[in-house]
């Protein structure tokens, strides 16, 4: 089905319903949202039940009924706006207004929290501030008549000229209140009041761009990647504060497939001398073999993470997450280094939930750093020279890091040495692997003597270890 023809649905056409949710689902699943038949059809009797009158409990439903992971309400939200929002997208002309009454009708309206006045100025300054390239701007039509092949509307450009977060303070003031924990609680409160209306002006950009390019163009290359899809090496702040809130839930999944795994593991080799003494009641027969039960014991696991510059939102991650599955292994140790090697487990603390800026605290408080620049073999002659003995024959090493050594001596007899002495040796690297053999990389170097692994996203992340966890 042609984009042109769901358009025309959405503005009174006669596609039917069935068609939209089964268009919405395809994209759910392009999005690493896998919602299969079964849910598909508890989507249905969600809309038939909950009807399309009220979107917002729609939405609600058919998230109970499709979503199945955390880390996926973001890009379901957006999808289900460009697939069943329908009146926003017809947004009337308006009078023009400056850049500064309109600053001043944001902060009246945040203060008070009006929200059908917040919802207009979404779509008013998005059609003043935020059309290019013939899309709109001042005193246009936000419904262009013609589409440009550069046109477009973008929240970025309207929120940066409304520069709202120069407005916290007036909007804070605004809200009324005295003392000091009241003020605090005003700011968080304004604060979440400004991510809500930046939110509106990101679906009205979308929905307007997807009325000039087509739903299916803007649904593909208009909507933000699922959290758990998001490069380590490319996520912002607000990414990894979202990647932390996965941590425990993520542990805890782990946890549940490793216990699976061990239940079906449970039996042995065959005991030879119990299965002959069964078999005399057939004559000398083995028909029922006796085996022995496997004895599980848990590995000790050590931890040697790379801290310097974007690697860190990714070593954090995975420390943490390491940290919450402890119980799978007799002893965690982690160390961290950029040119040097220290220990750094006592930074964690099992069952506490993650804190932001811990690499920099680790970075400010440990002894990982003398010069400020990677230097993996700095760091792999320091831990063999000083950390060696926590490496045994029941000891699981892993590596956190992207190899990329500034071009100094990648030092492999060390490497070689912690390999020689650890049960096992992985090498989680979060650089696409056809980056491997790249500028200052030495990854295919170290991957001959150490088992690499690419982990760009906590989807990687995940399947990783757990495969690698112990059985």
């Amino acid at each position: 089905m042609s984009a042109s023809s769901r358009h025309d649905f959405r503005t009174g056409a006669s596609e039917t319903l069935t068609d939209r949710l089964v268009d919405f689902v395809c994209l759910l699943r392009e999005h690493g949202i896998h919602a299969g038949p079964s849910e598909t059809v508890d989507a249905a009797a969600a809309i038939v039940a909950l009807g399309i009158e009220n979107r917002e409990r729609l939405r609600s439903g058919l998230a109970a009924c499709l979503l199945r992971r955390n880390g996926q309400r973001a890009v379901f939200d957006q999808l289900f706006d460009l697939y069943f929002l329908t009146a926003e997208r017809l947004t009337p002309a308006t009078t023009p207004e400056s850049v500064e009454e309109l600053r001043e009708r944001l902060t009246a309206a945040l203060a008070s929290d009006d929200q059908a006045a917040l919802a207009e100025l979404a779509a008013q300054t998005l059609t003043e501030l935020g059309g290019y390239g013939g899309a709109g701007g001042a005193g246009q039509s936000s419904r262009p008549v013609t589409t440009a092949s550069g046109a477009g509307w973008s929240s970025y450009q309207t929120m940066k000229a409304l520069r709202p977060e120069e407005l916290l303070d007036r909007v804070v003031a605004g809200m009324g209140g005295a003392g000091e924990l009241d003020s605090a609680v005003r700011t968080i409160e304004a604060q979440r009041r400004l991510r809500a209306f930046r939110s509106a002006v990101q679906t009205q950009a979308r929905l307007r761009s997807a009325d000039l390019r087509g739903t299916d163009y803007i649904a593909r290359r208009g909507v933000d990647t699922a959290t758990d899809r998001i490069d380590f090496l490319g996520a912002r702040e607000q990414d990894l504060a979202e990647m932390r809130s996965l941590v425990n839930p993520l542990a805890r999944k782990l946890a549940t497939r490793l216990a699976a795994r061990r239940r079906k593991a449970v039996r042995g080799q065959i005991d030879m001398r119990r299965t002959l003494r069964r078999s005399m009641a057939t004559g000398g027969v083995p028909v029922d073999p006796v085996l022995r039960a496997r004895k599980h014991g848990r590995p000790d696991l050590v931890v040697l993470a790379d801290l310097s510059g974007s690697v860190t939102g990714f070593a954090e991650f995975t420390l943490q997450l390491v940290q919450a599955l402890q119980d799978q292994f007799s002893r965690v140790r982690s160390f961290g280094f950029i040119d040097t090697c220290d220990e750094i487990t006592g930074f964690f603390t099992p069952g506490e939930p993650p804190q932001p800026g811990l690499s920099t605290r680790i970075i400010r408080e440990a002894n990982v750093s003398r010069f400020g620049s990677s230097n993996y073999g700095e760091a792999l002659r320091t831990f063999a020279d000083t950390h060696l003995d926590t490496l045994g024959p029941r000891t699981s090493l892993l590596i956190l890091g992207d190899a990329r050594t500034n071009r100094t001596d990648p030092n492999l007899p060390a490497l070689e040495a912690m390999t020689d002495r650890a049960k096992h040796a992985h090498w989680l690297n979060p650089e696409p692997a056809r980056s491997w053999a790249t500028g200052d990389s030495a990854a295919l170097t170290y991957a001959d003597h150490v088992t690499m692994h690419e982990c760009r996203n906590v989807r990687q992340l995940t399947e990783v270890i757990s495969r690698l966890l112990p059985a």
